[in-house]
């Protein structure tokens, strides 16, 4: 079974920066994607942004040129860095592989970040 800690998650002002951290028990290597997903209170689990093992990236329109996505193969984990921090970035933010037909999806628990002045 593999695991998906989260870490990193806060209150932080309008602004703000914040750095997420998803620790994966496995190599990260073995998963060509790996993916930010948040979901805020009454709303749908939305993808955030998404990473290739060849390091191509993808940015939900929201958070375009302000969050980075990253992966450091190495130490198996991947990043979220978030600048410019909004109110309405505030959400549960979680860590996913994806399922492919070569291995289940896998999920973190979650982190919250709160955006409040």
């Amino acid at each position: 079974q593999v695991q998906l800690v989260e870490s990193g998650g806060g209150l932080v002002q309008p602004g703000g920066s914040l750095r997420l951290s998803c620790a994966v028990s496995k190599s990260i290597l073995s998963f060509n994607d790996m993916a930010w997903y948040r979901q805020a209170p009454g709303k749908q689990r939305e993808l955030v942004a998404s990473i290739t093992s060849g390091g191509r990236t993808n940015y939900a329109d929201s958070v375009k040129g302000r969050f980075t996505i990253s992966r450091d193969n190495a130490k198996n984990t991947v990043y979220l860095k978030m600048d410019t921090l909004k109110p309405e970035d505030t959400a549960v933010y979680y860590c996913n592989v994806p399922g492919t037909p070569f291995h289940p999806g896998y999920w973190g628990q979650g982190t919250q970040v709160t955006v409040s002045s």
